[in-house]
């Protein structure tokens, strides 16, 4: 038994020990997701597509949706434009209108090199290899070097194939308001031909007044314009 206990455990050390070494560096993992994702943003000269918004709060049993046209245009601004919306008035008048508000901001050109998920705006530490949109994934820790309000810390999702984020999990560098206690959220993101573009968004927000409101968004009917490049221009599959 005491044998057999001690070659079970060899083995285990040894299959653990062949996981580890099976792993790319986290160096190496950050070098190939921004080198995919320069491939990905030339071939990328625009898109659009829709976005259905859904804000949720028990508490007060509020509820509103809104449907939204985005176009993101040659150089990744982003335009909105309200196909219809309905429910809390609240909602309708002030968050949705600050959300978008918010993004098309961190879109502009200049603001969005301080949003992106770079080894210029953040730290990276490996977690493992796990499963994400059901692939393959390197899961990283990532901390951001700056309190700045684009910044986020949390978790990313890189897929182990394309090297394109996934999934992302966490919460903002920078508390928005002394009224919101805590904000939680979930991105996702789904392959689009050779591209990777958003799937979902959920988040919660704790505000000091109204309590937890829940607002989901979910992105569908895209569109977008490439130039004729190879697929290992593309960066896919290879």
């Amino acid at each position: 038994m005491k044998l057999a206990s001690s070659l079970l455990l060899c083995s285990v050390a040894l299959a653990v020990r062949g996981y580890s070494q099976s792993l790319p560096s986290t160096d190496e993992i950050v070098s190939r997701m921004m080198e995919r994702e320069s491939q990905r943003q030339a071939a990328l000269r625009s898109y659009s597509g829709f976005r259905r918004y859904v804000l949720e709060n028990e508490r007060h049993h509020k509820r509103a949706e809104m449907l939204v046209r985005m176009n993101c245009l040659d150089d990744g601004s982003k335009e909105f434009h309200t196909v219809s919306e309905n429910g809390w008035g609240g909602a309708r008048h002030h968050v949705f209108p600050r959300l978008l508000e918010s993004e098309r901001e961190a879109s502009l050109p200049d603001n969005r090199e301080r949003s992106r998920i770079t080894p210029d705006n953040y730290s990276f530490r490996m977690i493992g290899k796990d499963v994400a949109a059901g692939r393959p994934a390197y899961a990283l820790a990532i901390t951001p070097k700056t309190e700045d309000k684009y910044l986020i810390r949390g978790t990313i999702w890189i897929d182990a194939d394309e090297y394109a984020i996934v999934r992302i999990e966490g919460e903002p560098a920078k508390n928005p308001s002394f009224w919101i206690k805590k904000i939680q959220f979930v991105h996702t993101y789904q392959k689009n031909g050779p591209l990777w573009l958003p799937a979902s968004d959920r988040s919660i927000t704790d505000a000091r007044i109204f309590g937890p409101t829940e607002v989901t968004i979910d992105y569908f009917n895209y569109v977008t314009k490439m130039p004729m490049l190879s697929r290992s221009q593309y960066g896919a599959n290879n």
